[in-house]
């Protein structure tokens, strides 16, 4: 019998070059075909969303026509993480680039590199760091450069306008499609939202670009706060000229908006809480899950970031890319106001998140190992940590690509 969701699998393939992609959080959103938790998806919406049943409280998504045929980033323990689990799924020999995004389009400007061909879209989720509330909000001011690193940069090559470097990308692969990510921070910091669409609208022969929108985690059934604001941005060289048109004119009543409808929240499905999302996961000492076995290990600091007790009942906190005393506390004892009595009752100890809660939280799948060893890798639980922070949620970045799979045939005629 044939699953719901095989139908997208045997339609052509939409080729993904995927920048600043970490350990793969949205790439893996847009190919589909991992699990989730079932109340994570609202089958009342998108019934076609479900490939299969794994169990009572997972499902497994369908495949999507999105495939990623290139990636970067900068930080090893990403291209790491990124080709031990994508490996399982194809090959990945050359897929993934160690390097920064300023020294590939150099590279590729001089002769000695070049970008694959026939990209349908682009993404990017350029460093958010400058722009983040919780940082020091240089923003386009940001004094690191474009490698990471505390260091003299030319002009226009700092982190914090990498985000030109991206478009110089798209300039040059002209995808059909782009969608760029950061943080909720950037639409509050002076002009930055606009000056960023206004940039990106100017490539090549145009793109449309929606007013960005920023997208509440948790009301695409990600069991945590996070907010993110995405760009999307439409070929004006490859679209239909009356959708393009339409969408300008009408925005997201437009039934041609390209952002995915909310599914969980009021009115909706249930949100999907911590509780929800650590089913039937072990305590460290019980599980057979390097990711659940390791936990950070540092103290309680007392009335700081990263030392509260996350709420069973609600969604998760914003995962960071931190390790040590800013990843949150599983559960408090007593003494530090701890609230999980029942837990407690039984003798269970304080200890902070494990690098598997952090993932459930960001709804990678458990197949995504994140903690590993295979004799000529390794990343540990620090890196481990880090790169799930710095992800998109993987069903975020489903929710995003269903939604574009949906008006595809009707702006690009296939």
């Amino acid at each position: 019998m044939e699953h719901r969701g095989d139908m997208a699998s045997r339609k052509s393939t939409l080729r993904v070059l995927s920048l600043f992609s970490g350990c793969g959080g949205l790439d893996l959103g847009l190919e589909g075909n991992f699990s989730v938790l079932r109340k994570s998806v609202n089958e009342t919406i998108h019934p076609d969303w479900i490939k299969e049943s794994i169990n009572k409280n997972q499902i497994k998504l369908a495949k999507g026509r999105f495939e990623t045929v290139f990636a970067n980033d900068i930080l090893p323990c990403a291209m790491k993480s990124w080709n031990h689990f994508f490996r399982k799924r194809k090959n990945v020999d050359g897929i993934y680039r160690l390097e920064s995004i300023v020294d590939l389009v150099k590279k590729h400007n001089d002769g000695t590199f070049e970008f694959p061909e026939n990209i349908d879209v682009v993404t990017g989720g350029f460093p958010c760091q400058d722009f983040s509330v919780a940082g020091k909000r240089l923003g386009f001011d940001s004094q690191k450069s474009h490698n990471g690193k505390n260091e003299e940069h030319a002009e226009g090559e700092s982190r914090g306008t990498l985000y030109l470097w991206m478009k110089q990308v798209i300039e040059i692969v002209k995808p059909k499609i782009f969608i760029a990510e950061n943080v909720k921070g950037l639409v509050s910091l002076g002009d930055a939202k606009k000056i960023i669409e206004e940039d990106f609208r100017n490539i090549d022969e145009g793109y449309c670009v929606v007013d960005a929108q920023v997208l509440k985690a948790w009301e695409y059934g990600v069991p945590q706060s996070r907010e993110r604001v995405v760009f999307i941005g439409i070929s004006r060289k490859y679209a239909n000229p009356q959708i393009l048109a339409d969408l300008e004119k009408n925005g997201a009543k437009s039934k041609f908006y390209p952002y995915p409808v909310k599914t969980h929240g009021d009115g909706l499905q249930k949100i999907v809480t911590c509780k929800d999302a650590f089913v039937d996961l072990k305590e460290p000492e019980k599980s057979d899950d390097k990711a659940q076995q390791v936990y950070s290990k540092a103290k309680y600091y007392g009335k700081m970031q990263g030392s509260s007790e996350i709420n069973l009942n609600d969604i998760g906190p914003t995962i960071r890319s931190e390790h040590h005393g800013n990843i949150e506390f599983r559960r408090l004892n007593e003494e530090h106001g701890g609230t999980h009595n029942d837990e407690l009752s039984k003798g269970l100890p304080e200890r902070r998140l494990s690098v598997r809660e952090c993932a459930r939280i960001q709804t990678f799948p458990d197949d995504y190992e994140f903690i590993f060893n295979d004799g000529t890798e390794k990343v540990n639980s620090s890196e481990a940590y880090k790169v799930i922070g710095n992800a998109v949620p993987p069903l975020l970045g489903y929710a995003i690509g269903k939604r574009l799979e949906t008006i595809w045939n009707n702006l690009f005629g296939e």
